[in-house]
């Protein structure tokens, strides 16, 4: 299989794990709508990055702060795993590939 093969596999496995947590956690997590606002070029077109919206108790939570749990529980699933709060953009998750997060 392909190298972006392989990290979209890791991807998957990392995203079924922290769609779980968040679900444990009491959150309502909702997949954004990537594919239609990201560059060709972007790990969102090659399937190796997900906006994640989240809710919980019917509250729409949009700060950075509100996926640090998560984003820590991301990078800790794998070396490839990069959180998007690093870098201002807190409901991005992403598999590193080709140097790009």
């Amino acid at each position: 299989m392909s190298e972006l093969g392989e990290k979209r596999k890791l991807g998957t496995r990392c995203l079924c794990l922290l769609l779980e947590k968040m679900l444990d956690e009491g959150y309502e997590p909702m997949m954004g709508k990537d594919g239609l606002k990201h560059m060709k070029n972007s790990l969102h077109f090659e399937g190796l990055a997900w906006d994640i919206d989240l809710t919980k108790d019917g509250e729409y939570l949009k700060g950075t702060e509100d996926h640090q749990i998560f984003g820590e529980f991301w990078e800790g699933l794998n070396s490839d795993c990069r959180w998007g709060g690093r870098f201002s953009d807190g409901n991005h998750y992403s598999v590193t590939y080709q140097g790009r997060k």
